[in-house]
């Protein structure tokens, strides 16, 4: 969990899969709209407010062209520095060809404006809609930064990675460093100021593992990410505690015979 401030652009996201699709699908992907050039397309982006400029949309296509085989170069001299906005998009989206992953887009900008002209919201397949929530997960965009750069940390060089997310038990990675294991926490931050939480299961893991649980903050998600690495965390950190009741609905079928 974080709470940020960030001077960032308010359509981040949204420019990001904009930027994604134009770099991947090019023309194909502007069609889709019902445009013919690109300029009308940019035209339109701005006319809706989620850009101020055309450069603004042009400026985000650039950042995306260096990693794929579109013959632009793009930012080409800023190597892999943004390359976990790739990544993260790729994770959720890498596999949808140019019509489902524009429905995607469509059905951000369906959010953010209220309504655009050609997006029918149930032509959308519930699968795109799950995975359109977990874009806006920082959680998860930590997790891949991490996984992709963890062996960066002076720590963890040359470590093993086991993942134990699914698990639920109070910490997201196991992670080898010859005859250690320490226990990874992954946070992310939008920005490079923001607060996390832990929730009770992970506050107990870190009491009873101390200097072998492993906090790592991914601050600047809408910039360059970069790593807090807090060992014994809840030594080092004032976490205060909070009691939230939440009331579970089930629905619970009549015995019957199977």
């Amino acid at each position: 969990m974080s709470l940020d401030n960030t001077n960032k652009h308010e359509n981040y996201e949204i420019l990001n899969l904009i930027g994604y699709g134009l770099s991947k699908f090019d023309m194909d992907f502007v069609r889709e709209f019902g445009f013919i050039t690109k300029q009308e397309f940019f035209l339109y982006l701005v006319k809706i407010d989620i850009a101020k400029t055309v450069g603004t949309v042009k400026n985000r296509q650039d950042l995306f062209d260096p990693f794929f085989d579109n013959a632009r170069k793009g930012w080409w001299q800023k190597g892999n520095t943004y390359i976990h906005r790739k990544i993260l998009i790729d994770s959720l989206f890498g596999s949808e060809d140019c019509k489902s992953y524009t429905s995607v887009v469509k059905l951000y900008l369906y959010k953010k404006i209220n309504s655009i002209e050609t997006i029918d919201i149930n032509s959308i397949s519930p699968i795109l809609k799950s995975k359109f929530k977990q874009l806006q997960d920082t959680g998860k965009a930590a997790e891949l930064f991490f996984m992709k750069n963890y062996q960066s940390i002076q720590e963890f060089n040359n470590a093993f990675l086991e993942d134990a997310r699914t698990f639920g038990d109070g910490y997201d990675f196991q992670v080898d460093v010859q005859e250690k294991a320490f226990l990874a926490e992954i946070k992310g931050v939008k920005s490079t100021y923001g607060s996390i939480r832990l929730t009770n299961k992970e506050f107990l893991k870190a009491q009873e593992y101390r200097n072998d649980y492993v906090l790592v903050v991914v601050s600047s998600l809408e910039d360059v990410p970069k790593f807090s690495i807090i060992f014994d965390p809840v030594s080092k950190i004032n976490f205060k505690r909070n009691i939230i009741v939440q009331r579970q609905i089930t629905f619970n079928s009549e015995s019957l015979p199977w």
